[in-house]
């Protein structure tokens, strides 16, 4: 059997690919991962995802790796996770005042040489917290691991009022996109992989609902 490597330490990534019923194991790759000049935001976030799938495989062997990067854009400013407590207040405050779009880059290698990506874009609009309710979500220390300094599952933070697009890809693994790439690799995804996202997220784009 094929191994299945996730590349990347995010807990709420695991649990999304659980649900494809696929056994993995987990993987980080430490690399760079600031913007270059100019990057478009969507070539950015391929760039990072599949950097993080070629540095896992280059020391891998036979198994394919599953990669994604998340990013947060607001008026073309690219908005990664919060160097500091008074970074994700700033990310917060300034996300409060007008719609984003959240990207998430999907990258399988089977080899270094044989990649496939794809990327997914979501449109946010957030509800008018208030500054309390930000520095009470700060001092929780959820939002310093996150792109934008927030998620979307948080329920006692509720961060956003409305989206259009992908809540799995929000979270930070769009899973009708991976399912697509691990099939090109030769994987073959749970069918009913959809119903058991909508059980977790309570939205599958893939399901007719």
């Amino acid at each position: 059997m094929t191994r299945l490597i996730l590349a990347s330490a995010s807990p709420r990534r695991r649990e999304l690919l659980a649900v494809l019923g696929l056994p993995f194991t987990v993987q980080t790759a430490d690399i760079d991962e600031s913007a270059l000049p100019d990057e478009a935001p969507e070539v950015h976030a391929r760039r990072l995802a599949e950097t993080k799938a070629r540095t896992v495989a280059a020391r891998s062997g036979e198994a394919v790796v599953l990669a994604a990067d998340t990013i947060v854009v607001q008026r073309g400013q690219i908005l990664g996770k919060p160097g500091d407590a008074a970074d994700a207040r700033r990310m917060l405050r300034l996300l409060r005042t007008a719609p984003h779009r959240v990207i998430t880059a999907v990258a399988v290698a089977q080899t270094q040489s044989r990649v496939f990506s794809a990327d997914h874009s979501s449109r946010v609009v957030m509800r008018p917290y208030t500054d309390a309710e930000i520095d009470a979500y700060v001092a929780s220390g959820d939002p310093l691991d996150k792109a934008g300094a927030y998620a979307i599952q948080n329920d006692g933070f509720a961060p956003v009022a409305r989206f259009d697009g992908c809540f799995a890809s929000i979270m930070g693994l769009p899973l009708g996109v991976v399912a697509d790439l691990l099939r090109r690799a030769g994987l073959d995804p749970t069918p009913n992989w959809p119903e058991k996202c909508h059980a977790i997220t309570g939205r599958c784009c893939r399901l007719d609902i």
